[in-house]
């Protein structure tokens, strides 16, 4: 499932803009491929990021994983809910197991990130 609202890149990364902000997550695509999630390391506010920086690490029983900003901002929030609950990013990756909300800092940059027919291209050719 690939929501149509959303933007994404090649490291499995969805972004939602709204006006200025983006919220970023991973996808259900990455979810999967990590199992299940046991903790999720994010920056705090305030944090600046620059455009496929590293950002934070998820924790599996399979693996530990870099996350990688898909924009160059400054986080504004961080999923809290996921220190208590980071199992949130397999079970409502697209909502509930968001990770970071950011203020963007070049707009135009959401337009180099993957549109939802070109994500469904990279995971089907695996």
């Amino acid at each position: 499932m690939v929501p149509s609202e959303l933007r994404y890149t090649t490291d499995h990364e969805w972004v939602r803009v709204d006006g200025g902000t983006a919220t970023i997550g991973v996808t259900d695509f990455a979810a999967q491929q990590l199992g299940d999630v046991v903790f999720v390391d994010l920056p705090s506010a305030g944090t600046k990021l620059d455009q496929f920086g590293t950002f934070g690490v998820v924790e599996s029983v399979k693996a530990v994983s870099d996350l990688f900003a898909p924009l160059t901002g400054e986080v504004t929030a961080a999923n809290e809910a996921l220190a208590g609950s980071p199992e949130l990013v397999n079970s409502d990756p697209y909502g509930e197991g968001w990770m970071v909300r950011l203020r963007l800092a070049s707009p135009d940059e959401v337009g180099e990130l993957l549109d939802p027919p070109a994500y469904d291209a990279l995971i089907a050719a695996g």
